[in-house]
Protein backbone atom coordinates (compact mmCIF):
# COMPACT_ATOMS: atom_id res chain seq x y z
CA UNK A 1 0.00 0.00 0.00
CA UNK A 2 3.07 2.66 0.63
CA UNK A 3 4.60 1.56 -2.14
CA UNK A 4 1.48 2.44 -4.16
CA UNK A 5 1.44 6.09 -2.65
CA UNK A 6 4.79 6.92 -2.92
CA UNK A 7 4.54 6.42 -6.90
CA UNK A 8 1.24 8.34 -6.86
CA UNK A 9 3.12 11.08 -5.30
CA UNK A 10 5.93 10.69 -7.92
CA UNK A 11 3.07 10.99 -10.41
CA UNK A 12 1.87 14.19 -8.88
CA UNK A 13 2.74 17.04 -11.65
CA UNK A 14 4.53 20.12 -10.10
CA UNK A 15 2.40 22.47 -11.46
CA UNK A 16 -1.19 21.10 -11.68
CA UNK A 17 -4.00 23.40 -12.79
CA UNK A 18 -5.50 25.43 -10.36
CA UNK A 19 -9.20 24.01 -11.15
CA UNK A 20 -8.16 20.71 -11.47
CA UNK A 21 -11.09 19.39 -9.09
CA UNK A 22 -12.86 16.11 -8.58
CA UNK A 23 -15.77 15.77 -10.50
CA UNK A 24 -17.84 15.80 -7.63
CA UNK A 25 -16.94 18.55 -6.48
CA UNK A 26 -17.35 20.13 -9.64
CA UNK A 27 -20.77 18.58 -9.51
CA UNK A 28 -21.69 20.32 -6.02
CA UNK A 29 -20.16 24.07 -7.80
CA UNK A 30 -22.32 23.46 -10.41
CA UNK A 31 -25.48 23.09 -8.69
CA UNK A 32 -25.18 25.59 -6.67
CA UNK A 33 -24.61 27.70 -8.88
CA UNK A 34 -27.60 26.86 -10.59
CA UNK A 35 -29.59 27.25 -7.54
CA UNK A 36 -28.96 30.62 -7.31
CA UNK A 37 -28.74 31.69 -10.99
CA UNK A 38 -32.59 30.13 -11.03
CA UNK A 39 -33.36 32.08 -8.12
CA UNK A 40 -32.28 35.20 -9.66
CA UNK A 41 -33.36 34.83 -13.21
CA UNK A 42 -36.21 32.66 -12.99
CA UNK A 43 -38.50 33.16 -9.81
CA UNK A 44 -40.41 35.78 -9.02
CA UNK A 45 -40.65 36.83 -5.39
CA UNK A 46 -43.02 34.41 -4.27
CA UNK A 47 -41.62 31.69 -5.61
CA UNK A 48 -37.96 32.39 -3.84
CA UNK A 49 -40.17 32.49 -0.85
CA UNK A 50 -41.60 28.83 -1.62
CA UNK A 51 -37.96 27.75 -2.20
CA UNK A 52 -36.55 29.40 1.07
CA UNK A 53 -39.68 27.70 3.23
CA UNK A 54 -39.12 24.53 1.96
CA UNK A 55 -35.78 24.24 1.06
CA UNK A 56 -33.99 26.16 4.03
CA UNK A 57 -33.34 24.22 7.04
CA UNK A 58 -35.81 26.13 10.02
CA UNK A 59 -36.00 24.76 13.54
CA UNK A 60 -39.74 25.73 13.91
CA UNK A 61 -40.67 23.39 11.20
CA UNK A 62 -40.37 20.55 13.64
CA UNK A 63 -42.58 22.15 16.45
CA UNK A 64 -45.36 20.77 14.40
CA UNK A 65 -46.35 17.57 13.60
CA UNK A 66 -45.48 15.40 10.49
CA UNK A 67 -49.04 15.06 9.26
CA UNK A 68 -48.99 18.97 8.77
CA UNK A 69 -45.67 18.83 7.01
CA UNK A 70 -44.31 18.08 3.29
CA UNK A 71 -41.07 16.46 2.51
CA UNK A 72 -39.42 19.22 3.61
CA UNK A 73 -39.36 18.05 6.69
CA UNK A 74 -37.17 15.54 5.75
CA UNK A 75 -35.03 16.85 3.00
CA UNK A 76 -34.14 20.42 4.43
CA UNK A 77 -31.60 19.62 6.27
CA UNK A 78 -29.46 18.82 3.32
CA UNK A 79 -31.13 20.73 0.85
CA UNK A 80 -30.22 24.28 2.80
CA UNK A 81 -26.79 23.54 1.80
CA UNK A 82 -27.19 24.29 -1.87
CA UNK A 83 -28.93 27.32 -1.43
CA UNK A 84 -27.26 30.74 -0.69
CA UNK A 85 -28.32 34.06 0.23
CA UNK A 86 -26.68 35.84 -2.65
CA UNK A 87 -23.46 35.74 -4.92
CA UNK A 88 -21.07 36.69 -2.63
CA UNK A 89 -21.85 33.82 -0.01
CA UNK A 90 -21.95 31.60 -3.19
CA UNK A 91 -18.84 32.65 -4.03
CA UNK A 92 -17.14 32.91 -0.48
CA UNK A 93 -18.36 29.25 0.03
CA UNK A 94 -17.60 27.80 -3.12
CA UNK A 95 -13.84 29.10 -3.15
CA UNK A 96 -13.50 27.22 0.44
CA UNK A 97 -15.23 24.19 -1.11
CA UNK A 98 -12.85 24.02 -3.87
CA UNK A 99 -9.60 24.38 -1.18
CA UNK A 100 -11.07 21.99 1.30
CA UNK A 101 -13.34 19.39 -0.42
CA UNK A 102 -11.09 18.69 -3.09
CA UNK A 103 -8.35 17.20 -0.67
CA UNK A 104 -10.96 15.89 0.93
CA UNK A 105 -13.09 14.45 -2.32
CA UNK A 106 -9.49 12.82 -3.62
CA UNK A 107 -9.34 10.95 -0.21
CA UNK A 108 -12.57 10.05 0.01
CA UNK A 109 -14.10 9.18 -3.62
CA UNK A 110 -16.81 10.04 -4.86
CA UNK A 111 -19.66 8.23 -2.75
CA UNK A 112 -18.04 8.74 0.15
CA UNK A 113 -17.50 11.92 0.06
CA UNK A 114 -20.99 12.37 -1.05
CA UNK A 115 -22.17 10.35 2.15
CA UNK A 116 -19.76 12.93 4.23
CA UNK A 117 -22.01 16.14 2.58
CA UNK A 118 -25.02 14.55 3.72
CA UNK A 119 -24.41 13.68 7.64
CA UNK A 120 -22.07 16.89 7.71
CA UNK A 121 -25.15 19.13 6.60
CA UNK A 122 -27.01 17.29 9.38
CA UNK A 123 -24.54 17.68 11.55
CA UNK A 124 -24.17 21.27 11.03
CA UNK A 125 -28.24 22.36 11.67
CA UNK A 126 -28.48 19.54 14.21
CA UNK A 127 -26.01 21.75 16.59
CA UNK A 128 -27.67 24.73 15.38
CA UNK A 129 -31.12 23.56 15.99
CA UNK A 130 -29.75 22.45 19.67
CA UNK A 131 -29.03 26.05 20.44
CA UNK A 132 -31.58 27.62 18.68
CA UNK A 133 -34.69 25.14 18.99
CA UNK A 134 -38.03 26.82 17.56
CA UNK A 135 -36.77 29.53 16.31
CA UNK A 136 -37.86 30.86 12.88
CA UNK A 137 -34.36 31.47 11.78
CA UNK A 138 -33.93 30.47 7.98
CA UNK A 139 -30.64 28.66 7.70
CA UNK A 140 -29.06 28.30 3.78
CA UNK A 141 -25.38 27.62 2.51
CA UNK A 142 -22.82 25.21 2.36
CA UNK A 143 -20.75 26.88 5.20
CA UNK A 144 -21.88 23.86 7.40
CA UNK A 145 -20.28 21.31 5.29
CA UNK A 146 -17.49 23.29 4.29
CA UNK A 147 -16.64 23.77 7.87
CA UNK A 148 -16.93 19.90 7.95
CA UNK A 149 -14.64 19.48 5.39
CA UNK A 150 -11.50 21.77 7.19
CA UNK A 151 -12.26 19.86 10.01
CA UNK A 152 -11.70 16.20 7.91
CA UNK A 153 -8.81 18.26 6.27
CA UNK A 154 -7.17 19.04 9.70
CA UNK A 155 -7.10 14.84 10.62
CA UNK A 156 -4.60 14.39 7.75
CA UNK A 157 -3.87 17.52 5.23
CA UNK A 158 -1.11 18.81 7.18
CA UNK A 159 1.81 16.37 7.95
CA UNK A 160 3.80 16.65 11.56
CA UNK A 161 6.67 17.66 9.63
CA UNK A 162 6.63 19.10 6.81
CA UNK A 163 4.42 22.32 5.04
CA UNK A 164 1.01 21.62 3.41
CA UNK A 165 1.61 20.52 -0.30
CA UNK A 166 -2.31 20.34 -1.64
CA UNK A 167 -1.62 17.63 -4.24
CA UNK A 168 -0.13 15.27 -2.23
CA UNK A 169 -2.30 16.13 0.86
CA UNK A 170 -4.64 13.43 0.41
CA UNK A 171 -1.87 10.40 0.33
CA UNK A 172 -1.06 11.39 3.81
CA UNK A 173 -2.04 8.65 6.90
CA UNK A 174 -5.10 10.06 9.61
CA UNK A 175 -3.31 11.54 12.85
CA UNK A 176 -4.93 10.42 15.63
CA UNK A 177 -5.90 13.05 18.23
CA UNK A 178 -2.86 12.84 20.19
CA UNK A 179 -1.15 13.51 16.78
CA UNK A 180 -3.07 17.01 15.87
CA UNK A 181 -2.34 17.99 19.15
CA UNK A 182 1.22 17.99 18.56
CA UNK A 183 0.96 19.41 15.37
CA UNK A 184 1.37 23.05 15.58
CA UNK A 185 0.63 23.91 11.91
CA UNK A 186 -2.60 22.46 12.63
CA UNK A 187 -3.18 23.93 16.32
CA UNK A 188 -2.50 27.36 14.37
CA UNK A 189 -4.86 26.52 11.95
CA UNK A 190 -7.43 25.59 14.08
CA UNK A 191 -7.49 28.51 16.67
CA UNK A 192 -7.89 30.86 13.84
CA UNK A 193 -10.70 29.30 12.32
CA UNK A 194 -12.12 29.08 15.73
CA UNK A 195 -11.97 32.61 16.41
CA UNK A 196 -12.74 33.67 12.39
CA UNK A 197 -15.97 31.27 13.45
CA UNK A 198 -16.84 32.32 16.73
CA UNK A 199 -16.42 36.44 15.93
CA UNK A 200 -20.43 36.55 14.70
CA UNK A 201 -21.29 35.23 18.25
CA UNK A 202 -19.53 37.95 19.80
CA UNK A 203 -21.40 40.60 17.25
CA UNK A 204 -18.74 41.06 14.84
CA UNK A 205 -19.13 41.36 11.26
CA UNK A 206 -23.02 40.67 11.21
CA UNK A 207 -24.45 44.43 12.25
CA UNK A 208 -24.76 44.17 15.67
CA UNK A 209 -27.72 40.76 15.03
CA UNK A 210 -25.67 37.36 15.37
CA UNK A 211 -28.23 35.55 14.18
CA UNK A 212 -27.79 36.48 10.91
CA UNK A 213 -24.39 34.05 10.44
CA UNK A 214 -25.12 30.73 11.73
CA UNK A 215 -21.81 30.41 13.37
CA UNK A 216 -23.27 27.39 15.38
CA UNK A 217 -23.57 25.35 11.93
CA UNK A 218 -20.07 26.26 11.51
CA UNK A 219 -19.12 24.66 14.65
CA UNK A 220 -20.97 21.87 14.55
CA UNK A 221 -19.90 20.69 11.16
CA UNK A 222 -16.26 20.98 11.78
CA UNK A 223 -16.64 19.35 15.09
CA UNK A 224 -18.33 16.60 13.28
CA UNK A 225 -15.32 16.09 9.99
CA UNK A 226 -12.57 17.22 12.67
CA UNK A 227 -14.21 13.97 15.06
CA UNK A 228 -15.42 11.47 12.96
CA UNK A 229 -14.02 11.70 10.04
CA UNK A 230 -12.03 8.94 10.43
CA UNK A 231 -15.48 6.76 10.38
CA UNK A 232 -15.14 7.55 6.22
CA UNK A 233 -11.77 6.57 6.00
CA UNK A 234 -11.29 3.08 5.69
CA UNK A 235 -9.79 1.33 2.73
CA UNK A 236 -12.22 -1.33 2.77
CA UNK A 237 -15.27 0.66 1.83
Amino acid sequence: MNQVNEHNQDDVQPNPPIFNLPNVILLFLLVMVVVQVVRDVLLNDQQNITLIINGAFITQRYLFSFSEQNLAYFTSPVTYSFIHGGYGHLAVNSLWLAAFGAVVARRLGAFRFVIFWVLSAIASVAFFAALNWGEAIPVVGASGVVSALMGAAARFAFPLGGRFVREKAHFLPCQSFADVLQNRTVLVYLGFWFGISLLPALGFGTSGDASSVAWEAHIGGFLFGFLFFNLFDHKDW
